[in-house]
């Protein structure tokens, strides 16, 4: 039998679950050989760093080592002096952190080293080791994350919700952002919110990993009828984590305030005509070019519901500057208070 005459058998959806076993058991076989291979680098690297700190060995013998296994080893990969060198850091990085350790044997050792060479605090590695476990993020994407300085985002600007939010929902402040990036969407300057809402639904996929791993699409435009006039919603997400639905107006200037009230009546709307029985009451986010954060403030400390106001990015931020003030921040967390007599 060809494949031709399986696949065009309008009752080969039987075979799905088959399938689904198929995929799932090779997943997991990718996943046990990772973790075997991490585990691998982590007692090579730990044993290199015992015999250099009991001084049985000096760093010459690293490179001795690599062309001892070149030799007689000859199919073995990934054993050059330089990867001995990581390995042996990898070791000394992370063995006395029990907490982020376990976290290093879930992903691939590229991104492993992508981490570990491009973090300059035990804060930030341990920041996108989560993240990359909790999204599943591809190297690619990792890569992406670094460059768009989402955790010197994430600490220097965080969520902008309100208190309605923070009270009913805390664990959306560390799902939700101050500001997403959407570089890939190349919009000009000068764009309407129409370039930017097709952008976004023609680069869904990417746009949903910016999002989140959770985040599910529902529409764009969605309809909302109220006393018998027609209203659309930008865009409408589902949260499989939050178990809510999640509303995205979007606004090509900057925030005003009264952009707030429009968002709060779709909220409403949607807590009473669409949300199901066994969900939580839905969120809103508005996501604009720009925002004030006094303004903000001001608008979100008397909303009654569960809103959060963001920005969208269309360039990658300036990391230097970002890094500039992530020193900042954690020069004043670290001073001592001023003493009061």
């Amino acid at each position: 039998m060809t494949v031709s005459s399986v696949t065009g058998n309008p009752d080969g959806e039987r075979f799905n679950e088959v399938l689904a076993l198929i995929h799932s058991s090779r997943h997991k076989a990718m996943q046990a050989v990772n973790t075997q291979l991490i585990e691998l680098y982590w007692q090579v690297g730990a044993h290199i760093s015992r015999k250099i700190e009991q001084a049985e060995w000096g760093d010459s013998v690293i490179t001795q080592l690599a062309a001892h296994l070149a030799y007689t080893q000859p199919g073995l990969r990934g054993f050059t002096r330089p990867n001995l060198f990581r390995m042996r850091q990898f070791y000394e990085t992370y063995r006395d952190d029990p907490i982020v350790s376990p976290l290093v044997r879930q992903l691939p050792w590229t991104h492993n080293m992508i981490i570990l060479s491009q973090s300059k605090h035990p804060e930030e590695r341990g920041f996108y080791l989560r993240m990359a476990v909790q999204e599943q993020w591809s190297k690619r994407e990792l890569e992406r994350q670094f460059k768009s300085a989402l955790f010197e985002r994430s600490v220097t600007d965080p969520a902008k919700a309100s208190a309605a939010l923070k009270q009913n929902h805390p664990e959306a402040l560390e799902i939700f952002r101050d500001s997403y990036m959407v570089e890939f969407l190349d919009l000009p300057a000068a764009h309407s919110e129409t370039d930017l809402h097709q952008g976004l639904l023609s680069r869904l996929k990417a746009f949903l990993i910016e999002l989140g791993r959770d985040f599910c699409f529902v529409g764009s435009e969605y309809p909302l009828q109220v006393g018998g006039r027609d209203f659309s919603l930008d865009l409408l997400f589902f949260h499989r984590g939050l178990n809510c639905l999640v509303a995205i107006e979007l606004k090509v200037g900057r925030f005003e305030p009264e952009y707030l009230g429009k968002l709060d009546f779709y909220l409403e709307a949607l807590d009473r005509n669409v949300r199901k029985p066994h969900e939580s009451p839905a969120i809103g986010v508005l996501l604009c070019a720009s925002k004030e954060d006094e303004v903000v403030e001001y608008a979100l400390n008397r909303s009654l519901s569960p809103a959060l106001i963001a920005q969208y990015q269309t360039c990658l931020p300036d990391k230097q500057l970002l890094q500039a003030k992530l020193h900042e921040f954690y020069a004043m967390d670290t001073a001592p208070a001023e003493n009061s007599d």
